[in-house]
């Protein structure tokens, strides 16, 4: 089986790439991040040409997750339990399924936009949610993981220059330890070091030529359970993707499962 985790940067956009590249890349789950349109804007038409069944959690604006299966698609859990509310209410930043007999999460992790923010503060709260909800599924035997837009780099070996963000978000140490807590529920990074590439990033900004001078940022992740972790086969960044007219600031990252 092979899953990815994507953030596409407004599905309306893409859709002529996430067409071609669902059909190129044998993709079987695909979990999906900032779709960017309401739910009834959603191309399940579209996908369902392909093969595909879509769950769904969007509102438009600048949020929005989606999972995307030609396997199967069943338990579905829109949004998530226990989260934090901002700006009135719960945004669309995480849905979950079980798909051909594993389980996972689709997830866009708040941005935080400035250390001391209160988006950052709702950022952590947030993490420590998830931390909380996915638990269980965590420490069950069926295979499981959470993949996303994390918006969190893990080392400093995961970002192009840690001086250039010091003092940022993305990089603080309390978000680090808000995935470190996510690891000791019983995950682990399931593509900490691709080898196809010595800097296996996942986002480039569009500003200052970061994707062709490759200054970019690991912070799509994908964190699975131990049953997981045994079923893993290969992993990979598709940093072709990025490349080209109309790509998203975010490359899909695959992982192969022997499920």
């Amino acid at each position: 089986m092979r899953i990815a985790t994507w953030n596409v940067n407004s599905i309306t956009a893409r859709l002529p790439r996430l067409l071609a590249w669902l059909e190129s890349s044998g993709t079987d789950v695909l979990c999906l991040q900032e779709a960017k349109c309401a739910e009834d804007a959603f191309p399940f038409e579209e996908l369902r040409a392909l093969g595909y069944e879509a769950a769904v959690n969007a509102t438009g604006r600048w949020n929005g997750v989606a999972v995307l299966s030609r396997v199967g698609l069943e338990n579905v859990v829109v949004g998530l339990p226990g989260g934090p509310d901002y700006d009135g209410g719960q945004e669309p930043r995480a849905i979950s399924a079980t798909c051909g007999g594993v389980r996972v999460w689709s997830v866009y992790v708040p941005n935080g936009r400035e250390v001391g923010h209160d988006h950052y503060a709702y950022k952590l709260h947030w993490l420590e949610a998830l931390r909380d909800a996915v638990t269980a599924d965590a420490t069950g035997e069926l295979p499981f993981a959470v993949l996303g837009d994390y918006n969190v780099a893990p080392t400093d070996e995961d970002v192009y220059d840690p001086a250039v963000f010091e003092g940022s978000t993305h990089v603080t140490p309390a978000e680090r330890a808000a995935l470190a807590a996510l690891r000791d529920a019983g995950l682990s990074d399931i593509v900490p070091r691709p080898l196809k590439y010595d800097h296996p990033y996942t986002y480039w900004d569009y500003r200052q030529l970061c994707f062709p001078k490759n200054r970019g940022m690991r912070i799509d992740l994908v964190y699975g359970n131990e049953s997981f972790a045994k079923a893993k086969r290969d992993a990979y960044v598709d940093r072709d993707e990025r490349k080209g007219k109309g790509a998203s600031d975010h490359a899909p990252v695959v992982v192969d499962l022997d499920v």
